[in-house]
């Protein structure tokens, strides 16, 4: 059994801003279930969404400052977590990471700064709990300087570090070297320095025994320029140290067989069934209920990286098409506008809804025929792989978490029965049509659809096969 201190910035369903909380809230569930000791350090932010008693653990001092340490636990887990009390930094409304504005506060290098040092204080048993880990398992730029700071201790435990998204480094003026007081031994070009600023992820990058990241394919595309974002260098120097474990899914909260947000429960015994929720669909959003025309459904951000300007570019040929679209999603403002308007010009075709919802996200999971991800970059993705669950088909670009996890038709992966989507390389609107219009060719043969539906949904996305290949990771260090 191995102790292991996991670090991060965010866990669902105590907070969430993005897929970061849900690896953070569902692995370590995952590797308790595997009986291992795990303990969760998280800021106490004023957000923080706590259902188990919240109980005082001890107060250290730190920076000159007094710190106070609680503990609770992940609901419906055996999960402990350590809060980081300290109100100056984290007692802020909203966002962990940004003001109502959507400005970052103007202290985050000292708020994760001082995380940090409490989460190096716990890990060395300076918190006097007798617990010491075996592993100190960190999560993106917010727990980056763990790493490094640990690597001036003696005895120390081993370090992880998990890279979600290369695209956010946590970059800062050099001079906050200084305001964090950060040992002169791990301030130069080859530590903590990325062109005169300071960089949190590259403690991680730098100093972690092992690197990982939430894909195969991703692993190998953050050592090449266009998405190193100037760490490319530096991870190829590592490669030996560093791998992709693609994340799980929450196999009870998406569950055709027994999602509470869906109108009609279905498997892939019962794929018939899956028709009813379409229907709902259509009626939800007056669409022409018409079980044989193709329902598109697409939940996301509406940003370049999610590919929406290339639906974009494709929607005026698709409307010629017989098919429906439905979107569930916000983002770039001017993106939103052109989609609203085209549902208005098009109202028996398209459908727009600006927001997220929780229930309407499963509805168009259970009932779409399709799934769009057209991504540029995609560490790991998690719709493709609740697609596959629910026998909703993705077209998905070839890239990063999405290549590992969609299986291209073609006439031999038919032949041995993992098919189960539609892969595209390149990322223009030309390349995404030609998927478009390959699925509708698809979609028109039933018993090809069916082979399809359900190859995607017999697939083990569960988090327990992750837990175990992480496990095997810490008993290697």
């Amino acid at each position: 059994m191995k102790k292991i201190l996991f670090v991060t910035s965010e866990a669902h369903p105590l907070i969430k801003t993005g897929g970061l909380a849900d690896v953070c809230g569902s692995l370590p569930k995952a590797l308790a279930d595997l009986s291992q000791d795990i303990k969760l350090i998280i800021p106490n932010y004023q957000a923080l969404k706590t259902s188990e008693n919240v109980r005082f653990l001890c107060s250290i001092r730190v920076d000159n400052r007094n710190i106070n340490i609680l503990e609770t636990r992940m609901p419906d887990s055996h999960v402990i977590v350590w809060l980081v009390d300290y109100p100056a930094y984290y007692n802020y409304p909203g966002n962990p990471y940004v003001d109502e504005q959507g400005e970052s506060w103007p202290n985050n290098a000292e708020r994760f700064g001082l995380f940090c040092r409490i989460a190096v204080e716990a890990a060395m048993d300076r918190v006097h709990q007798d617990w010491k880990p075996d592993i100190v398992h960190c999560n993106d730029w917010q727990t980056g300087l763990v790493p490094a700071l640990l690597s001036l201790e003696h005895g120390r435990p081993s370090t992880v570090f998990t890279i979600h998204n290369m695209a956010y480094q946590g970059l800062f003026p050099g001079s906050t070297a200084a305001v964090l007081n950060l040992p002169g031994k791990l301030w130069h070009p080859a530590g903590l320095e990325f062109h005169d600023m300071l960089s949190f992820i590259k403690g991680g990058l730098v100093y972690a025994d092992y690197i990982t990241t939430v894909s195969p394919t991703y692993a190998l595309e953050i050592q090449t320029p266009e998405l190193g974002y100037g760490l490319e260098g530096l991870l190829d120097h590592r490669k030996e140290f560093l791998g992709g474990i693609i994340n799980g899914i929450d196999l009870d909260q998406w569950n055709p067989e027994t999602d509470p947000y869906i109108t009609q429960h279905f498997s892939a015994a019962t794929l018939n069934k899956k028709q009813l929720n379409k229907y709902e669909l259509q009626r939800r959003f007056s669409l022409p209920d018409n079980e044989r025309i193709p329902l598109f459904g697409l939940i996301g951000r509406l940003v370049e990286q999610k590919g929406i300007d290339l639906i974009l570019e494709c929607l005026p040929e698709m409307i010629t098409m017989d098919m429906q679209f439905v979107l569930l999603g916000s983002g770039d403002k001017d993106f939103e506008k052109q989609l609203q308007k085209l549902a208005h010009l098009y109202p028996d075709k398209i459908s727009i809804t600006i927001g997220y919802d929780e229930s309407l996200a499963h509805l168009i999971e259970a009932g779409a025929d399709i799934f769009l991800m057209p991504s540029r970059f995609e560490p790991c993705g998690l719709n493709q792989m609740y697609s596959q669950r629910y026998g909703t088909i993705p077209i998905v670009r070839k890239t990063g978490g999405l290549a590992d996890t969609v299986v291209d038709t073609l006439p031999e992966t038919l032949a041995n029965h993992t098919a189960s989507g539609i892969v595209f390389n390149e990322a223009s609107s030309g390349s995404l049509l030609e998927a478009i219009k390959r699925a509708m060719i698809l979609y028109s043969s039933p018993d090809t659809w069916k082979k399809m539906q359900s190859n995607a949904m017999k697939k083990d996305f569960s988090w327990q096969s992750s837990a175990e290949q992480y496990l095997a990771l810490y008993e290697n260090l």
